[in-house]
Formats: structure tokens, sequence, C-alpha cells
């Protein structure tokens, strides 16, 4: 089994696990971002298996990987709307830190220290696999993505965000957020990692997925908001997938 690990990636993750739910801390335009990627997800999973998002459990019966989970930013929504939730993360440190917030909350997850090739060696597989802001960290995205193919059951949903390649992001992601901004340390992004909408796609069908939508993440800096944008992909943005 091979691995598309990036020791380095991980290490940087590993040194700002404990600020996982601090909302001003390193974490804090994650936290800002978070209702954006929810309302995706959310909407994405409702229209694919046919939920209806105003019933008490309208997850339920669904098997949810979140992989590359940090805190468990997402997997807590995901579990509060009744699926039984996986998350898995490369950054061993993250794990307690997801347990204990778990736990605090009075949500059963299943956190594990793994990978998304670990997991589909094992063979498992599951509804949905939530696949936010990795893939512009592994070590080689396709054989990634390919892993995460063989994670999703057929007709399964797979939701993936990343980061556009362009001057743009550059400026915004990386001179913005952490030379100026300093949300995050310097070097936790690497522009030449991110993947533009024609490659992330072109990917995902090289993989065995069958790409069935792309929105972009759009931030606000006056009203210091995000909301999604059918036309707007230049910097965060997200996919959808199905395993045919």
């Amino acid at each position: 089994m091979t691995s598309t690990i990036d020791a380095a990636e991980v290490a940087k993750f590993e040194a700002m696990a404990a600020e996982w739910w601090d909302v001003n801390g390193k974490f804090k335009p994650l936290h800002q971002m978070n209702p954006c990627r929810l309302d995706y997800i959310t909407g994405q999973i409702a229209m694919e298996f046919g939920r209806d998002l105003q019933g008490a459990a309208p997850f339920e019966g669904l098997r949810i990987l979140d992989i590359g989970c940090g805190g468990g930013l997402l997997a807590e929504p995901m579990a509060r709307l009744g699926a039984t939730v996986v998350g898995a993360d490369a950054a061993e440190r993250n794990i307690p830190v997801a347990r204990i917030h778990a736990e605090q909350s009075g949500l059963e997850i299943d956190y594990r220290h793994t990978t998304a090739e670990a997991l589909a060696a094992k063979g498992e597989q599951f509804d949905v696999v939530l696949n936010m802001e990795v893939v512009e960290h592994v070590a080689d995205p396709a054989a990634y993505l390919r892993a995460c193919h063989d994670l999703l059951r057929p007709g399964g949903l797979m939701v993936c965000s990343t980061l556009n390649r362009n001057a743009k992001s550059f400026a915004m992601a990386i001179v913005g957020a952490e030379w100026v901004m300093r949300w995050l340390p310097k070097g936790t992004h690497d522009w030449n990692k991110f993947i533009t909408p024609d490659e992330l796609f072109d990917l995902l069908r090289t993989a065995g997925l069958d790409p069935v939508d792309r929105k972009g993440m759009v931030f606000n800096p006056l009203g210091w908001s995000w909301s999604l944008s059918s036309r707007d992909l230049t910097v965060n943005y997200v996919t959808a997938s199905i395993r045919r």
C-alpha cells in the first residue's frame, strides 16, 4: 500500500492542533468559512439522497467520512444531523482534540489517526466522503483521489474543496491570509500545489468519479462573510462528484 501523505504538510497542522476550536486563533478563517461550506455540503447531500433538511435527523442512515477532519469542524455538524460519522486525519495530534470536543458536545464520532489509503485498503466504504481543503496538501493528488473513490459506495457522493491557482489566489490566500493578516502561519499553503477547477475535474474523472457541480466560496471583506457563487471560482471553490 502506498501513501500520498506529505510529512511536511502534516507537521504544519500538527503544530496548530490545539487551536482548532479557538474561533480567534489560527483557524479563524476556517471558522468564518464553515457556515458557507456546510451550506454547500448539506445541500448536496440532501439533493443526492433525497433528504429533508427540516427533519429532526435528516442524515440518519448515512455513513459519512470526513477525511482530514482536523478538530471536527465538519464532523460534528454531520453527527448532529443524524449521520454515522468517521473522522480521519494523518496528523495524530488532531485526533485527541477532536475526540475531547465531541465528548464535551455529547456527540459520538469515530475519530481515527489514519489515511484515505489505509481506510480503502481495509475495504471501508461510505455514502459520503467530505474531502475539504486536503487535496492541495497531499504528495500525489491523483493517487489520493483514487483512494477517495474507493472509499465511496456506488452512487456515493464526494464533496471536495480546494484553492484555485492564479494571481488572485496567491494574493489572497498567501499574501493576505499568511503575510498581512497573519491568520495562518507563513508557509501553511504552497501556491504551486493549488489546483484549478478544470484540473480538479480532470483528476476526479481519471479517479473514476463523475463531477456534477462546482461553486466558488467567496469572501466579502466588507461584511467579513462568505457566500457561494456560481461564477466566481477564482480563489476558494468546492465540487461535488458521484461514484457511478
